[in-house]
């Protein structure tokens, strides 16, 4: 599956990681018939392997009580708002469309343009990491809490899937209903899940892999519009694996960039990570207990599920990466200070 993603990125990009064919307008070439032939076969045989792994996953872990008593227990289930790209249907849709925020109870609290993220989303900062905290503006930082007075919010498959009504695609939308009636109904508030929403996710791309490869467009030679002006400013938000993407450029009179601003799915997903790493931590390890492999296993599980990338998230270029680790006794007393490139 991953060998054939590659593969259809290369035939459209040019190479297999970092695609070189994107210029300002569109792509330097299309792709030939012959091509779209073997895109579609690749999608056909992706369609199906994303079955078989749902399948699976039914098999393994939805017929294990054990398993789903640990996805649907309190130590990884966090009340937040959630947030994630829609059509205008509001089916989910990972390139094309607005971000749908919900509250925890699910309500839908409203849908933004790239454009208007500013009004939505806000950034708090902490001393102790160089990451920063998104939340909903329009709500407010209270701090790394759940309920709906919080802003805290989480960008991940499972909150695309609660942000949304339903997948724009047959297969999809029959394992969306069945993850709804398995967990109780929306939303889903079990980090866990995350993992089930990722599959589920899969088969909706396979799906819009063979749609797209079906397109009599698919194969235009209208590939590029030439820009005839100068850009100024834009932005432009699209749905990774791990959560939603939005970038922002200001340009100069040449074409030259001379602002940046990115909230990527780790940043997206750095509060909501601090609580549950920090739950399942006070969730586990009890006083006198022994902190086996095992146990520290099930509090990685914690921030595991949110696919964290922090050599993406990061907003510090200092070129050495200064750190400073305080050790504390049990009554807060500084015992020791560690320190690199500070």
């Amino acid at each position: 599956m991953r060998k054939y993603g590659h593969t259809v990125v290369e035939m459209s990009g040019g190479r297999k990681v970092h695609p070189c064919t994107s210029i300002p307008g569109g792509l330097t070439k299309g792709i030939t018939e012959e091509q779209r032939q073997e895109i579609e076969k690749m999608g056909r045989w992706a369609i199906e392997f994303a079955q078989f792994t749902l399948q699976a996953f039914n098999d393994i872990v939805l017929s294990n009580k054990a398993y789903l008593d640990l996805i649907l227990g309190d130590i990884y289930t966090h009340h937040t708002h959630y947030i994630g790209t829609v059509d205008e249907n509001n089916k989910v849709n990972f390139y094309d469309g607005k971000v749908s925020v919900v509250d925890p109870d699910g309500r839908r609290l409203g849908k933004y343009a790239a454009n208007e993220y500013t009004d939505w989303i806000a950034e708090h900062v902490e001393p102790w990491t160089y990451l920063k905290f998104p939340y909903l503006k329009k709500v407010g930082w209270k701090g790394f809490v759940d309920g709906k007075d919080s802003g805290v919010y989480m960008a991940t498959p499972l909150s695309r899937l609660n942000a949304a009504d339903g997948m724009a695609t047959p297969l999809a939308q029959a394992e969306y209903e069945k993850f709804y009636s398995t967990l109780g109904g929306k939303p889903v508030h079990q980090r866990l899940a995350i993992h089930w929403a990722r599959l589920i996710e899969l088969l909706y791309a396979a799906e819009r892999w063979v749609e797209l490869a079906t397109d009599p467009e698919i194969t235009s030679d209208n590939y590029r519009t030439i820009p005839t002006a100068t850009p100024t400013e834009g932005v432009g938000i699209v749905e990774a694996p791990r959560g939603t993407l939005t970038h922002h450029y200001t340009t100069d009179e040449r074409g030259i960039t001379t602002k940046v601003n990115l909230i990527v799915g780790t940043t997206n997903n750095y509060a909501p990570i601090q609580m549950s790493t920090k739950k399942a931590a006070q969730s586990l390890i009890k006083k006198g207990g022994v902190i086996s492999e095992g146990l520290l296993n099930m509090i990685e599980m914690a921030f595991r599920a949110y696919d964290p990338c922090f050599g993406c998230a990061t907003h510090s270029l200092p070129g050495q990466m200064p750190l400073e680790i305080v050790i504390r006794d049990v009554n807060g007393k500084t015992i020791d200070i560690l320190k690199q490139y500070c």
